[in-house]
């Protein structure tokens, strides 16, 4: 009997995920297209006459989760990437003479509350006690369930969990039981805003990554954020992974509700006995697939709450900076209104907030001697209209603080810069209205709310990624890649 042939779509961290981890658990062989030319998706890079941007994800949160993943195959992250903990964490700035750094050392970390909110400290122990509780049900457990049945969710034991892991109430209230200073406040939701919603709509469940961030901490693979999809690349293809670039789909041909074949924009055509598609799920829903077939209809889609998309700005600087750190949080302007930007009445905000990222402070690899990278980011609204003229004024409306803040000249020295928004996210990724972090982690799209792993009428079309279970963020990703896996195994006797 010959091999069954799987085609996974997508070589993001969950496309590259569920190909190896079938690889290495099943006799199939197995084929991962890639649409651009190199591996990655949102975690791809560039270089320029010296500088080498990671091009999405630049926080390296959660390090467990990819010491999991690699051990599934009797590896360690340190067999492909080497990581640097960072100290300080992160800077956030308030305003100008109003920067704090945020120690790695826990006890350094507490002191720094107490100056800010007498006690702060020790209502910190309690809170991390909640959080760290959540994150080992939640990152343990939880995520790790397909969510294709609420009975998946039943049994008493996991009920009574759920019900202290605060589901039922908001990030926002639950901060606020522990601590009263605006900063500690601002600080402690922070997190959230990778989760694609404010810190009143995301559940208490999510304190979990403040876990994640005082507790675990915050690292660095060595040479960008890239190397870990190179690593993984490098363990697909050892595992027997075939990864095609510059392959993009066209279309899921399917016959009586089985997956047939994949054709390519160049019109080939691949036979598949298991298709797992690891593209953007609404591109594969209403693109990809004959519309009969669609899991989802157009409506379902629209009232989807999406994650942001970002205004990128990816910049060489052709001398040192100061007064600045690896990661910097811009939080000098109030976060209602920008907030109210993104979710509420959807516009361009008129005082954004912004992340800028100097990787080069920690590593020289990234940038040419005596140079910089920086990497810019602002929260965007997804399906904005995106200009060059609103990405010009955006850059110099947030260069400005930049520049003010850190207290030097920095725009002329740029010698290099490229920019990245709504359409490129569609062009490169055919991401959903220009998105950037797939779908919020809203309680009404939690576990079984979100769109199902498993196409209800192909018997052979699985989904992995953002926008699909557990949810959005690099951790995730890599458990959705695994979760999907199980599930191919189980469903198809492999």
């Amino acid at each position: 009997m010959s091999k069954k042939h799987v085609v996974v779509i997508g070589s993001g961290f969950a496309g590259l995920s569920a190909a190896t981890h079938l690889a290495d658990k099943t006799s199939c062989s197995i084929t991962l297209l890639e649409k651009n030319d190199s591996p990655g998706g949102r975690a791809r890079k560039f270089e320029h006459q010296g500088f080498v941007f990671d091009m999405g994800p630049s926080w390296y949160w959660m390090p467990d989760v990819f010491e999991s993943y690699f051990a599934h195959f009797g590896k360690k992250p340190s067999d492909y990437y080497d990581l640097l903990r960072l100290d300080p964490s992160y800077a956030v700035v308030y305003g100008k003479n109003d920067i704090l750094d945020i120690p790695a050392d826990l006890g350094e970390f507490k002191k720094m509350l107490d100056r800010i909110e007498p006690g702060a400290g020790k209502n910190l122990d309690k809170f991390l006690a909640q959080a760290k509780y959540k994150y080992e049900v939640g990152i343990h457990d939880l995520v790790h369930r397909p969510s294709r049945s609420i009975f998946e969710f039943t049994s008493p034991g996991l009920l009574v969990d759920m019900i202290r892991m605060d589901i039922f109430q908001s990030m926002s209230k639950h901060v606020r039981k522990f601590f009263s200073h605006e900063k500690i406040i601002r600080l402690m939701e922070f997190p959230v805003l990778f989760l694609g919603e404010t810190a009143e709509n995301i559940p208490a469940l999510y304190s979990l990554m403040n876990y994640a961030d005082i507790a675990l901490g915050t690292w660095y693979p060595k040479k960008g954020m890239h190397e870990i999809i190179k690593g993984m690349v490098a363990l697909a293809e050892e595992k027997g992974v075939k990864i095609r670039y510059s392959s993009e789909v066209e279309e899921i041909e399917v016959e009586n509700g089985v997956a047939k074949r994949i054709r390519l924009k160049s019109g080939e055509k691949i036979e598949a006995d298991i298709v797992v598609a690891g593209a953007d799920y609404h591109h594969v829903d209403k693109h990809l697939l004959n519309p009969k077939y669609s899991n989802y209809s157009e409506e379902y889609w629209d009232k989807r709450v999406m994650a942001p998309s970002s205004l990128l700005f990816y910049l060489g600087i052709d001398k040192k900076l100061h007064n600045l750190r690896h990661h910097n949080l811009f939080f000098d302007e109030p976060l209602g209104p920008h907030a109210d930007a993104i979710y509420t009445h959807p516009r361009w905000p008129e005082k954004p907030l912004f992340y800028a990222s100097v990787p080069s402070i920690t590593d020289p690899t990234v940038a040419p001697e005596g140079k910089e990278n920086v990497f810019l980011l602002v929260p965007l609204a997804p399906d904005l209209e995106d200009t060059e003229e609103m990405r010009e004024k955006y850059y110099h409306l947030i260069m400005d603080r930049l520049e003010k803040i850190s207290g030097q000249e920095i725009r002329s020295h740029v010698v290099y810069k490229r920019s990245y928004a709504h359409r490129d996210f569609k062009a490169d990724y055919h991401a959903f209205k220009g998105n950037a972090y797939g779908l919020a982690n809203t309680l009404l799209q939690t576990a079984i709310l979100k769109p199902g792993l498993k196409n209800k009428k192909v018997r052979n079309l699985y989904y992995t990624g953002q926008l699909t279970v557990p949810g959005p963020g690099v951790p995730p990703s890599l458990i959705s890649g695994h979760v999907v896996a199980k599930e191919v195994m189980k469903e198809n006797n492999l």
